[in-house]
């Protein structure tokens, strides 16, 4: 049962909160090969004073409209399969919303086998 939390600055609408849902879930349905229904999510609006990244980081352009994206998976996946995860949602949000990939941070916590 993968648990997602997405969390971003206060500002954007419902319907925009809810697509960024829809492309993680999608994702992780395609890509991962989550069961269907499976769909656990969080989504999170910060103040921008409580919505902190460094805009640079790596030589990585942030603008105001990043979004983090936590996603805790049981261990399993290949390496291949979690890069086409992390591409399938950035490509998703790209497409969906138009924000741009440098703008979508992904973490993963990986646990054990149940």
């Amino acid at each position: 049962m993968p648990l997602a939390r997405i969390d971003l600055a206060e500002g954007k609408s419902a319907d925009y909160r809810r697509t960024i849902g829809e492309v993680v879930y999608d994702a992780l349905v395609e890509v991962l090969k989550a069961p269907k229904d499976d769909r656990f999510q969080v989504i999170t609006e910060h103040p921008p004073g409580d919505f902190i990244f460094d805009p640079s980081y790596l030589g990585i352009q942030r603008s105001k409209d990043c979004v983090f994206i936590q996603v805790a998976l049981n261990a399993g996946r290949t390496v291949d399969q979690k890069r086409a995860f992390y591409k399938a949602i950035a490509d998703g949000l790209h497409e969906r919303l138009s924000l741009r990939r440098q703008d979508v941070f992904i973490s993963r916590e990986s646990g054990g086998r149940r």
